[in-house]
């Protein structure tokens, strides 16, 4: 069903199962994944916080092995050529205190805890090469060395992005700081929980996925795509996910799909006046939610809840 969903509205799903770090879920419901010679867990539980989880799963052969019947069961499903596996915010200080990771790291030759995260990204990368997939990764895959022919999914700025691509993989840009859709839309207080960083409707128009150091290089060929990210845990219901979506997302489609002067030299006056000429009244239309162009409407707001925006200044793509 989900497949089927997806194909008829022209959409390629790419499935994305964690390795090695945000697994508390995984690990919760089977302990035995978990780094048992330094953590009891059995005791753990489903993460409900915010920050990043310490557990990690264990470099052994059975978790190989779990996560291989786990991706068989994927590739079952999913028909597309890439698979996400996650790779990021991995917390190596459970790998740092356990006997049998350091054991594995020794075993393996291996500098340190970065190459054994590496090493688990490269077994599963010559996995599904074996079975004419691709992997992509968050672009913390960089650390301890990226495996050949894998992709990166760039989301901490443009650095690590910009590093695959100048090494020969592939990039979707996709940075925090640009286009994360969770993130808060202006500094009004009438905001609904706000988070992160602002990005305005001009700022997500003014995105440039090629950074300058790329442009007019041929390494800037390797960014084969863009996209932006709405993580849910802000988002309460569909309501709200129209509310951080649109119209942001119909200024990205433009950038993602158009070919646009540089960012600084586009017209975005012109694209208020074709959102309130006849793109407004389309998502109407289809009863999307979105947030109006003189701020939410009363019904969109959370007087009283302060949310957790960033205080520090974002980077833009001026300084890539």
């Amino acid at each position: 069903m989900i497949v089927a969903y997806a194909e008829e509205r022209h959409i390629t799903v790419v499935p994305e199962i964690d390795i090695p770090g945000h697994s508390q879920a995984a690990i919760a419901a089977y302990p035995e994944l978990g780094n048992t010679d330094v953590v009891d867990t059995t005791a753990l539980e489903v993460w409900t916080d915010w920050g990043k989880s310490p557990q990690v799963l264990a470099p052994t052969d059975a978790v190989l092995r779990f996560y291989e019947g786990v991706l068989e069961e994927v590739l079952e499903i999913f028909p597309s050529l890439f698979i996400h596996i996650g790779g990021d915010e991995c917390l190596k200080d459970q790998w740092r205190e356990s006997p049998t990771a350091q054991a594995r790291i020794r075993e393996l030759g291996l500098k340190d805890e970065d190459e054994l995260q590496s090493w688990l990204i490269r077994h599963f990368n010559r996995w599904l090469s074996e079975r004419g997939r691709r992997l992509i990764g968050w672009d913390e895959i960089l650390e301890g060395g990226l495996a050949e022919g894998a992709a990166v999914a760039c989301w901490r700025w443009y650095t690590g992005g910009i590093a695959a691509a100048e090494a020969g993989h592939d990039v979707v840009m996709c940075p925090q700081q640009e286009v994360y859709l969770d993130h808060v839309q202006s500094h009004d207080a009438e905001e609904p929980v706000p988070f992160g960083w602002v990005h305005t409707l001009e700022d997500v128009y003014r995105f440039e996925p090629i950074p300058p150091r790329l442009a007019g290089t041929a390494h800037a060929a390797r960014v084969i795509g863009t996209q932006a990210n709405l993580w849910t845990e802000i988002a309460e219901n569909r309501g709200r996910v129209d509310y951080q979506a649109f119209p942001r997302l119909v200024a990205f489609a433009e950038v993602a799909w158009s070919d646009l002067p540089d960012p600084d030299e586009r017209d975005f006056d012109g694209f208020e006046r074709r959102m309130h000429a006849a793109h407004y009244a389309r998502l109407d239309a289809l009863g999307v939610g979105y947030r109006p162009p003189n701020g939410p409407s009363p019904w969109q707001q959370r007087p009283g809840i302060p949310g957790r925006p960033h205080n520090k200044p974002r980077k833009t793509w001026r300084m890539a």
